[in-house]
């Protein structure tokens, strides 16, 4: 894949989780692809991924599931 910043060949997509909200507004969306690039050392969210995330907020009743989280403070 070629990255978007340096357009090197290498990029890979990585998934990770996010968090977006707080409290009771807390939504968490896992598995998230993000292009990672081994050359300039950037990552980021491609357009679609972030139409994709703006739908699953705007939606969320229809695609989250409550589950209990453990939550620790950094201090």
């Amino acid at each position: 894949m070629i990255c978007d910043i340096c357009g090197k060949e290498g990029a890979r997509i990585r998934r990770v989780s996010r968090s977006y909200g707080k409290g009771e507004n807390l939504l968490v969306i896992e598995h998230i692809p993000v292009v990672s690039c081994p050359h300039c050392g950037e990552s980021y969210l491609t357009a679609d991924t972030l139409h994709e995330i703006e739908r699953i907020k705007r939606d969320r009743q229809s695609y989250a599931v409550e589950r209990p989280v453990a939550v620790a403070e950094f201090a």
